[in-house]
């Protein structure tokens, strides 16, 4: 397996104390780049990719995501413009909507969202590139903005994308697309489809290594389950033979009550099993048009051991 292929995710599992070992490990067992997920509300997306860059040495160092409606983009322009100053070649920062359920507790879920998404990040390379920005957009306010001490190799921006609308509009935009968590190989390949353009493709996977099958898929099973009712509605889970499934039971389900995973789901929607299994899925998803994985680890209290297991399948 291409250990350059194969990232890890940091973010809401990693407390921030914790980020620099976690970091420093992942690269010295050769994994070719990590990754931040910010997530509501644990840990800030620009600490934890501040903390990734400086435990580490020369590995890319990725934000994934960075909601355009919780930071002003001059705001997320001059942080970046910071970061890719200190660590030239290494930053990459992915933008996009972000989860829905999380904007409406902070009343920012815009009207218009792919607008938002788009017009904000159009924004961002005009910023990161020196350029003056002064105008209007659907949901910010630039007026005569402009960075004092922009990057002279702006980072490399992606866009985070789920369904078909957003992936194409991120084709001719983008240095490079983020799959959510839950992009199973068939997913993958009609994402690929629909993005339409030469751009590296991540796609972030929840996985776990163990002895044997059931131990791993029990150890993804919850976030499995939290993932597929938070994403019931998208192409995530519609793409999906047992989407209509899915769907069926998640509207069933009380306010409070968990969704039962079974066995086939984690199956398809995460990658889990004994090393032989693993290595087999990552590579079906490679094949399907990933071209690279960004793996977010359990169980995350045994990260170090999950992942000595994961770069040993490298060889």
């Amino acid at each position: 397996m291409d250990m350059n292929r194969i990232g890890i995710v940091f973010g809401s599992l990693t407390p921030p104390e914790q980020l620099a070992e976690g970091a420093a490990l992942a690269e010295q067992l050769g994994f070719g780049e990590l990754w931040f997920s910010e997530d509501c509300f644990f840990t800030g997306g620009l600490s934890g990719l501040t903390q990734l860059l400086a435990a580490t040495r020369s590995v890319p160092c990725g934000l994934g995501l960075a909601s355009v409606m919780t930071r002003h983009p001059a705001i997320l322009a001059m942080e970046l413009a910071g970061l890719t100053r200190m660590h030239p070649g290494r930053v990459r920062a992915a933008v996009g909507l972000g989860n829905s359920h999380w904007l409406r507790q902070l009343g920012l879920l815009p009207d218009r969202p792919l607008t938002a998404v788009t017009e904000t990040f159009d924004v961002l390379r005009e910023l990161l590139d020196g350029a003056t920005v002064d105008r209007s957009t659907s949901t910010h306010e630039l007026h005569d903005i402009r960075l004092e001490f922009p990057p002279a190799q702006p980072p490399e921006l992606w866009i985070g994308a789920v369904n078909e609308r957003a992936l194409r509009a991120a084709g001719p935009r983008a240095d490079g697309v983020l799959l959510s968590v839950l992009a199973g190989p068939t997913y993958v390949r009609w994402a690929k489809q629909q993005v339409a353009a030469p751009r590296p493709l991540t796609a972030f996977v929840l996985a776990s290594v163990a002895d044997d099958d059931r131990t791993a898929r029990d150890a993804v099973r919850d976030a499995v389950g939290f993932f597929l009712r938070a994403e019931a509605h998208t192409a995530l889970v519609g793409r999906s033979a047992h989407g209509a499934t899915i769907r069926e039971r998640v509207a069933r389900l009380a306010a409070d009550e968990p969704l039962v995973v079974e066995d086939a789901w984690v199956d398809e929607f995460a990658v889990a099993g004994t090393a032989d299994t693993v290595a087999a899925r990552l590579a079906e998803l490679r094949a399907a048009g990933a071209d690279s994985l960004g793996l977010w680890l359990f169980p995350p209290e045994h990260l170090t051991d999950q992942l000595e297991r994961l770069a040993a399948l490298g060889g």
